[in-house]
């Protein structure tokens, strides 16, 4: 057997046990996009090797193949999402959050790199033994040129066909790993050329007109003189603090008679709260939260936007706020070169950053400093600000209950039942629970520095916690005495908002997502973002009859949650599912809902395009 088809055998079980890992089995009919790929990568190589070089070249070439495989399925195994080629560019964070990597790591992940080290372990005794290891027949020249092109042009016939699907997990599953890339490389590349040819007012344009289209608002919230809150907190200091991996669950939860999060229930019960807000990062995680906060953009699923986007001039809450006089500083215990938020700071347009220099390092976990000496440092920085009558807009980051969720013992303020030590639900509510104690350590400083009284405070998650391979939904509903949904209950996050002066807390059901709250703070601040010509793409939660958000990347592209119903598409609406918020059962019949997925398509398509079409700094 030469080389070539040993090596295909090879690669191409390899392509089948990757499709194992990402979609828990295997369609038959689909393996024929893996042959194809296999081929027209294999003949390409056989061409251009020398034939000398056919058996290192073959080796080298699989173990390439596998590296990438295995990153591949490691990145699955994190982010819930299969990787494309841009998701290489940001390898280099993978070091920054080595433990969380490690710890989603399984022996059946290196099963693609078994045949490297036999066959390599098989060369060196050869050597070893001097002996000569024969050389294969080539295969003829134009039978490869001929395999490489029929090849290639099935597989573009199969790219062809995929390629209007939009869930990202359908077309993966449905053209294999490799055409999917090809795929998104080339609707990366259409995407490219509309952008170039576009204007971003007729853009904008297309904007307004689509939201106007769509019935956020009765005719009561319409025709009203002014917005409900409009100005409650006009030329208040603004605090937002954004709490890693922070789900909405473990707000009013008891365990064993403890409330979980204590600070954050009195602060909820005094101000507002939004139950109903759900997450909607990309492939930034963290960083993405930061920027739709900041920008009420939606990220665009293909790349973290402080790396893609970071050199461009982003409309944002700093950049609005400083027309009001607001100073605008940004805090996180971590370095600033981790996610590229050296580049997405200065494109939101913070005056300044405090990263990890500014913090004494008490070794609270990988990153570093503790909330506690987040706020300490966050709270002596702002109050310059305080002391020249000057306002200010302070973000804060926490990462104290970052995954793996590991505390130090002497940081544990809660205990944990017997059935739950040493799960990662156990170790998530200690986590939890410290950052909910770090904000009480927050609203102590503020008080006794003077600001509580002229400060707003803004809470919300970034993203999930829990990881969605170590839990087992109804084992945590029981655990926890709630209903626990493997999507719903993951992705929904806290927004608590406490207005100063403000005594009596308010529910607010609307959904929501992280869209959302720059709108919504802009108008307790008095801020009208269609008399400043600030185009968002979420609404102000205050004012919003009927809401719509869109979700991609930890959710296929087209899912949606709207007022009713969480949906998800299948390889269209028709064979999609939807899920109802209210019950968390799957809803039968949900063809109503058609017009609400072609609108949200819609709009994050001109969302990706509006931000590509901002100019560069």
């Amino acid at each position: 057997m030469t080389p070539f088809f040993a090596v295909f055998i090879l690669l191409f079980l390899k392509l089948i046990l990757l499709r194992y890992f990402f979609f828990d089995g295997i369609e038959w009919l689909r393996l024929a996009t893996d042959a194809l790929a296999v081929l027209s990568l294999l003949s390409i190589l056989e061409l251009l090797l020398p034939s000398r070089a056919k058996g290192v070249g073959y080796w080298m070439f699989n173990l390439i193949f596998s590296l990438l495989l295995f990153s591949s399925t490691v990145y699955f195994n994190h982010f819930n999402s299969i990787p494309t080629y841009t998701a290489l560019n940001e390898l280099h964070q993978v070091t920054k959050i080595k433990s969380s990597i490690q710890s989603t790591l399984k022996w059946s992940d290196f099963i693609y790199f078994v045949d490297v080290f036999v066959f390599a372990f098989v060369w060196i005794i050869y050597r070893i033994r001097g002996v000569r290891i024969p050389r294969r027949t080539s295969i003829r020249k134009t039978g490869m040129i001929l395999t490489a092109i029929i090849s290639l042009a099935l597989s573009a016939i199969y790219i062809n066909n995929g390629k209007s699907i939009a869930n990202e997990l359908a077309q993966a599953e449905n053209l294999g790993f490799f055409d999917y890339q090809v795929a998104a490389a080339l609707k990366a590349k259409e995407e490219n050329i509309a952008v170039l040819s576009g204007n971003i007012q007729d853009t904008i344009a297309q904007v307004d007109a689509l939201q106007a289209s769509y019935p956020y608002q009765s005719d009561k919230l319409k025709t009203a003189v002014t917005p409900a809150y409009f100005g409650k907190a006009k030329g208040k200091n603004l605090i937002m603090v954004q709490m890693e991996a922070f789900q909405n669950f473990p707000i009013h939860l008891t365990l064993d008679g403890q409330p979980v999060t204590p600070v954050l229930n009195q602060l909820a019960s005094e101000g507002l709260y939004f139950p109903n807000v759900f997450q909607e990062i990309g492939q930034g995680n963290t960083s993405d939260a930061e920027f739709m906060s900041n920008t009420s953009i939606y990220p665009t699923g293909t790349v973290a936007m402080s790396s893609g986007f970071g050199d461009r001039e982003l409309p944002s809450l700093p950049r609005l706020l400083q027309k009001y006089n607001y100073e605008a500083s940004t805090f996180h215990v971590n370095d600033v070169g981790f996610w590229d938020r050296s580049k997405l700071y200065p494109a939101l347009h913070f005056n300044q950053y405090y990263d990890k220099p500014f913090y004494n390092n008490d070794h609270f976990n990988d990153f570093g400093a503790s909330d506690e000496e987040l706020y300490r440092v966050g709270v002596d920085k702002l109050s310059a600000s305080q002391s020249e009558d000057k306002p200010f807009y302070g973000q804060f980051v926490t990462v104290s209950s970052h995954f793996p969720f590991k505390i130090p013992d002497d940081q544990v303020r809660i205990n944990i039942p017997a059935n739950m030590q040493g799960t990662e639900i156990g170790e998530y509510i200690k986590a939890v629970n410290y950052t909910d104690y770090a904000i009480g350590t927050l609203v102590e400083k503020l008080k006794a520095n003077g600001m509580w009284d002229d400060t707003v405070l803004v809470f919300y998650g970034d993203h999930f916690g829990l990881q969605p391979q170590d839990i087992d939904p109804s084992t945590l509903s029981t655990q926890l005495g709630i209903h626990y949904d493997e999507r719903i209950t993951r992705f929904n996050i806290p927004l608590i908002i406490h207005i100063p002066g403000q005594t009596e807390g308010k529910v607010i059901t609307q959904v929501g997502g992280q869209l959302d709250i720059m709108p919504t703070v802009a108008n307790l601040l008095g801020i009208s973002l269609s008399k400043e010509k600030f185009t968002a793409f979420g609404h102000d939660l205050m004012n919003t009859d009927k809401n719509i958000i869109g979700s991609r990347y930890y959710l296929p592209t087209g899912s949606f949650f709207n007022n009713d119903i969480l949906f998800v598409p299948g390889k269209g609406f028709e064979d999609g599912k939807a899920v109802s918020l209210k019950t968390m059962e799957p809803l039968a019949d949900f063809t109503k809902y058609k017009t609400d997925y072609d609108y949200i398509l819609k709009l994050m398509n001109l969302s990706d395009t509006y931000v590509k079409m901002l100019p560069k700094r």
